[in-house]
């Protein structure tokens, strides 16, 4: 954008000044409410000729940080979501006014500026896919998906209204709220020779999910786990790609805002805020497992290989682990649930046994005609759940079967 700052000292700057502002916060700009609102409202009431604010200083006025010494991201990493909102906001208005509010580029302040261009020669942007927090070197792989799955819906979907969407998608397409779209990950950690670096190697550990399990870990085994160090990495399967593909760019080309986040970063307040779709495996779920699990007829086993129909007993085990390396034929499961959490939060789980289960769930799920029984569960908005049987050789999945689609046990998880 070309703008000119507005001179600062006059009466007519600080009324539009003050007219803008109130503007953007009847048309929720930056929310109603949460941090991001309240950034917005701190800089709005310093005023367009007050310095910038220091970091410091945003940091315990708008996040109460007790230490606001500590040198974190969540200051950097809202000023720069609130200067997206503005660009984008005003980019989407064809008939903005001529002046706008715009936080510039290195400081903590909100500026007057005035548009060097006609409104008419404005172009909206494409539409932002940004995650809602920042993880240290798991962003950049899921950012390198999403520009996979972005360039895939271009070339797929250039000028065409979008298809009709199935029905598991149609209550979230409805739906006011914004996707969330959640991305099962797993911790690993480091273990360094010190004396051999060069013999180092990655871990993961399904009693180490975090750093402060590592932690605990070294105070309980120390003998174990004394050369293991938290080296900020997380993981995503690769079959989360395949039920990305499927996904975003359906919700996408309906006008769904979508975020990515990884499940590790999930938070549970972001229930108040989203529709959440998760992507991945099972064992990945993180705090949705127990949300997903309550009102089903499901539960995972003694592994998540293992899948348990509470009503029968019956249980299906994925093969893939036993059989991946070999050209045998195996069987794996994929589980397909929609529900509304107590928040009122619509949440769709694509999750897989193993990757075989989760990358055939995406191309199913992704389709405009669903199997008879899961398009007649699926009707209207009430919980359903599905299990799919799934046949496999060496990764790739080579046929699917319906065994359930039902009726969650209760609406109210």
């Amino acid at each position: 954008m070309v703008a000119a700052q507005l001179p600062g000292d006059t009466g007519e700057a600080t009324g539009a000044f003050t007219a803008e502002v109130e503007r953007l916060r009847a048309a929720g700009v930056a929310g109603v409410s949460g941090r991001l609102r309240d950034l917005f409202d701190y800089l709005a009431d310093r005023g367009h000729l007050a310095g910038p604010a220091s970091q410091l200083e945003v940091s315990a006025a708008v996040f109460g940080q007790s230490n606001p010494a500590a040198d974190d991201a969540t200051v950097r990493v809202y000023m720069h979501r609130l200067r997206r909102r503005l660009e984008e906001h005003y980019a989407q208005q064809p008939n903005a006014a001529a002046v706008r509010l715009q936080v510039p580029a290195g400081i903590y302040a909100l500026r007057l500026v005035e548009d060097e261009h006609p409104v008419g020669d404005r172009t909206p942007p494409a539409r932002s896919t940004a995650m809602p927090r920042q993880s240290r070197l798991l962003w950049p792989f899921i950012a390198g998906l999403t520009l996979i799955v972005g360039l895939f819906a271009g070339w797929a979907y250039p000028r065409q209204a979008p298809a009709p969407a199935n029905a598991v998608w149609q209550p979230l397409l409805a739906s006011e709220r914004p996707v969330l779209v959640v991305l099962g990950d797993y911790y690993i950690y480091g273990e360094i020779d010190p004396v051999h670096p060069e013999d180092g190697r990655l871990i993961r550990d399904f009693r180490v999910n975090s750093a402060a399990d590592l932690e605990r870990m070294q105070s309980l085994s120390p003998d174990r786990f004394g050369a293991a160090q938290d080296m900020g990495l997380n993981y995503l399967p690769f079959s989360s790609a395949y039920g990305l593909d499927a996904v975003v760019p359906l919700l996408a080309a309906h006008g769904k805002e979508v975020s990515l986040i990884a499940a590790s970063e999930l938070e549970p307040d972001m229930l108040n805020r989203f529709d959440l779709v998760y992507v991945g495996l099972l064992s990945g779920m993180g705090l949705l497992e127990e949300l997903s699990f309550m009102g089903s007829g499901f539960a995972p086993g003694e592994s998540y290989d293992q899948l348990i129909d509470q009503g029968t007993g019956r249980e299906f085990v994925s093969g893939e682990a036993r059989s991946l390396a070999s050209p045998a034929y195996y069987r794996d499961y994929a589980f397909l649930t929609r529900y509304r959490a107590p928040s009122g939060a619509l949440v769709v789980v694509l999750g897989g046994s193993r990757d075989t289960g989760l990358r055939a769930l995406g191309a199913i799920v992704g389709g405009a005609d669903l199997p008879t029984g899961l398009s007649a569960a699926a009707q209207g908005d009430q919980p359903f759940e599905a299990l799919f049987e799934i046949t496999g050789q060496q990764g790739a999945d080579l046929a699917e079967k319906l065994l359930f689609a039902r009726s969650r046990a209760d609406g109210q998880p």
